[in-house]
This record gives C-alpha cells, structure tokens and sequence, in this order.
C-alpha cells in the first residue's frame, strides 16, 4: 500500500486546540517545512488556513489530530472544500528533544506522522453520524447521572434519622422513588428530618427528570436509525443504542478498508497470545469501547435468544474452548457481518 507521500506533494500537519490551531507545511518529497501558522477556530480561521495551503501549488493533505473534538469545525470546513483529510486517531509520541514542546512543534510532527503511514484513516462525516453521536452521548450522560443520584439516595436513607428511614424500609428502588416524591416536608420537623426529607425528595426528582431526558434522547435516536439504516434494527439484538453506537463508529461506507479494520476499530480482532505447544487468542483490549461493548451486548442476546448461536457455542464448548473464548470468535464474526451489511445496505434501506 502506498505512503501518503506517494500521493501527495504538501501535507499540512494541525495541531487542534479549542480556541486556536497551529499548521505546519511540510513538503512531501523533501521534509522541509514550508510554512507555520496559528489561526482562530471560526470559519475566518479555517479560511486562512486553506488559503495559506493554496500558495503552494501540487496535491496537498491535511493531517488533523483530534478531528471529532477540537478539530471537528475545520475538518467539516474541509470536507465541504473538497479536500483530501487524514485522522491521526493514535499519532506516534517521540521523545521530545530537551524537553521541547509547542504547537508548532506538534503540527510539524502531525505532518510527519501522515507522511509516514501506509493506512490512512478518514475523519467521521455525515450529518446523521453527528446527530446520533451528540443523542447517544447526552443519553449516556443522562443515565449515568441518574444511576449516580439513585445511589446517593439508598445511601442517604440508610444514615437518614429513623423516623425518615422507616419509610423507606424494604422498598426496592423504583418504590423508593416514588416514595420519595411524594415526601412533603415541614418546618415543625426536627431541622435533620426536614433536610433528609427535602434533599431525598429532591433527588428523586432529578432522577424522574433525568430518566425523561434518556427517553427523549432514546426516541430521538430510533428516528434517526430508522431514517437512516433501518435495516441494522431487524438484526437480533440490534436495538436503537447498540445501532447508534455501531454506526457513529462506522461513520461512513470505506472509513474502515475492510471487516479486519472494522474488527481492530471494535477491539475484537483476536490477539496471539501463544506459547509452546499451547495456540490460543486472547480478548483486545484497545479499539473504540463503546463500539466493543455494542458487539457484546449482541453476542450475549443472541447467546440467549438465537438457536444458531447457542448451537455454535454448544459445538465449541465440545471442542474445549472456554466461554470467554467463544465470546471472542462471536464478537469477531458479528463485527464481520455488520461491516459487511453497513457497507452494502439492502436495497429496501
């Protein structure tokens, strides 16, 4: 596979900040920096930038690190200019020479890193991805947020005054809940009482609300998934989440060359983990987690709920693999079936 210095004659490396970027020109064929510049992150800024590319004339690419946070405004700025943009997901961090460290330094070493690689990732596009992505994180936030609050309010009935604890007694937590909304404080009370009650009252609250915001957001994002890849929800333990995960990772068709690339991007492509007489593979750890933990909340529905699955499982247990092991080898042949099915939609999507 050919370097993107094969391909290109300029690479400009940026570094992304949330109020600047730094850019280095680095010519191709030589390695020779050819520019510096620090603009604003607004469309001013981003406009500087590609005009400071133009002064150089031959076939150019942009190597942004950070392109689905601090970058993520000029690379969509990019995109819609047409030009050729690498994601530089996991650039390579050399010992820094006498400490030396500044923007400049690393947009030159962005530049650098691109140059060097055979496999170049693009940057997540699409309207539809980002819409999911900002749905399935303020979801995500929403329900940690409310797991968060359940928890204070077992821990604060547990050291709350008696007369407050006795009512919530043997409840479980959703009863809790409801108790706790209905809970009407007075100033008669002892100033504990009054507290315990007001501030458990209140977290039931937040959790009632924050459990609305998910719901809204999981509504939110089935619409989406239905406009869009309707298909992935007809799957066996493909719900609206696990498609929305799937797909803001999988972002657009020939991000990932191919279901290897998309096993590596998952953490399920199997790794060696040999010695002897012994070959065996091991669980990977690395890759985009969330999109590990989507594979997996398949792989243990289908375990439960499709026939073929547990028949495959039944086969491999009989051949001595453990079940952790054949986790593994499902989540790998899920991650293929997917690529392959997000790649070539059916004709009906």
């Amino acid at each position: 596979m050919s370097m993107l210095a094969d391909l290109v004659e300029v690479v400009i490396g940026v570094d992304t900040h949330k109020d600047t970027h730094t850019a280095a020109l680095l010519d191709a064929r030589t390695g020779g920096v050819l520019a510096r510049a620090t603009v604003s992150t607004d469309p001013d800024g981003y406009a500087e930038l590609v005009a400071l590319a133009e002064q150089h004339s031959g076939l150019r690419a942009w190597a942004l690190e950070g392109s689905g946070g601090y970058g993520a405004g000029l690379a969509r700025h990019l995109a819609d200019a047409g030009e050729l943009v690498v994601e530089l997901d996991r650039p390579v961090r050399p010992a820094r020479r006498a400490g030396a460290k500044s923007d400049p330094i690393d947009a030159e070493r962005a530049a650098r890193d691109a140059l060097a690689r055979t496999r170049l990732a693009q940057p997540k596009t699409g309207p539809e991805r980002a819409a999911l992505q900002m749905r399935v994180t303020a979801r995500r936030a929403a329900v940690q947020a409310s797991a968060d609050a359940q928890r204070q309010l077992h821990a604060m009935v547990i050291t709350a005054p008696e007369v407050v604890r006795a009512r919530f007694r043997g409840q479980s937590t959703r009863v809790m809940l409801t108790t706790a909304t209905r809970l009407r404080p007075t100033h008669s009370a002892d100033v504990e009482v009054f507290t315990s009650l007001t501030v458990l009252r209140d977290l039931a609250r937040r959790v009632r609300f924050l459990e609305t915001e998910a719901a809204e957001h999981e509504k939110a994002i089935r619409s989406i998934v239905r406009s869009w890849r309707p298909d992935l929800l007809q799957l066996t333990g493909v719900g609206p989440i696990v498609a929305a995960t799937v797909l803001t990772a999988w972002s657009h068709p020939g991000r990932c060359r191919n279901d290897a690339a998309f096993a590596m991007l998952a953490g399920v492509a199997p790794i060696p983990a040999s010695s002897g007489k012994t070959v065996r593979y091991r669980l990977n750890r690395s890759g985009d987690r969330q999109l590990n933990r989507a594979l997996h909340t398949i792989t243990l529905t289908r375990l439960q709920r499709d026939e073929r699955t547990r028949a495959y499982a039944d086969r491999r247990r009989a051949q001595g693999k453990t079940d952790r092991e054949i986790k593994r080898c499902l989540k790998r042949y899920i991650a293929r079936d997917l690529y392959r099915r997000l790649e070539n939609p059916s004709p009906t999507t």
